[in-house]
């Protein structure tokens, strides 16, 4: 599997590097005040010992398709001009390796465009989202749980309204508390996608 994905991941920076980057990009015009961002992405994962303590050792795939708003569209000066959008994910993870289970919930997420580089677009994001799992392991064992990500990417516009994504993600999937046992379970997530934006 993770053969598979770094594969996955290598075939996408290829691609990027096909793509002639020359002509600038008019970010004004790409992240417009009150636009709209569809995306759809995809992801792999594992699990990581953050705390001294025996694991499952997950492996997982997950993919998602976000509706952002970038409610102020491009701002602030120079270096650090960008655009925040705020968005909605229906989410699905699915745990392949030791054990099969799943997770599917709705996100709310937060991505901060930097936008002083032209097509390429570096980004901070952070999400969580609330959902339904059958998962039953040593970390945790309710049927409602929480899902939280934060992680660095960064996107290129491969066209004018067109631009792909490859960034990483740190994972954290937890109770809040509500139930024992909530150890939590902490991964390294990469992730893949492609955004369309709308005027």
């Amino acid at each position: 599997m993770r053969s598979t994905w770094l594969c996955f991941v290598l075939a996408a920076l290829a691609l990027l590097g096909t793509v002639d980057g020359a002509d600038a990009l008019d970010v004004d015009a790409a992240f417009p005040k009150g636009g709209y961002v569809l995306s759809l992405e995809a992801g792999y994962g594992a699990q990581f010992d953050a705390w001294s303590t025996t694991i499952t050792g997950f492996d997982f795939v997950n993919a998602g398709v976000r509706f952002g708003l970038l409610p102020w569209g491009a701002i602030g000066p120079g270096s650090l001009k960008g655009a925040l959008e705020i968005g909605l994910e229906p989410f699905y993870q699915r745990f392949v390796d030791p054990e099969t289970a799943f997770f599917a919930g709705l996100g709310a997420v937060g991505r901060y465009h930097f936008l002083p580089f032209g097509r390429l677009v570096p980004y901070l994001e952070l999400g969580v989202a609330p959902g339904y799992t059958d998962l039953r392991v040593r970390e945790q064992q309710t049927d409602f749980v929480f899902l939280l990500f934060g992680g660095a990417g960064a996107s290129y516009f491969v066209a004018e309204r067109t631009a792909l994504y490859a960034g990483y993600r740190l994972q954290h999937i937890s109770n809040a508390g509500t139930d024992s046992p909530n150890r939590g379970i902490n991964s390294h997530t990469g992730v893949v996608g492609v955004s369309i934006f709308f005027r």
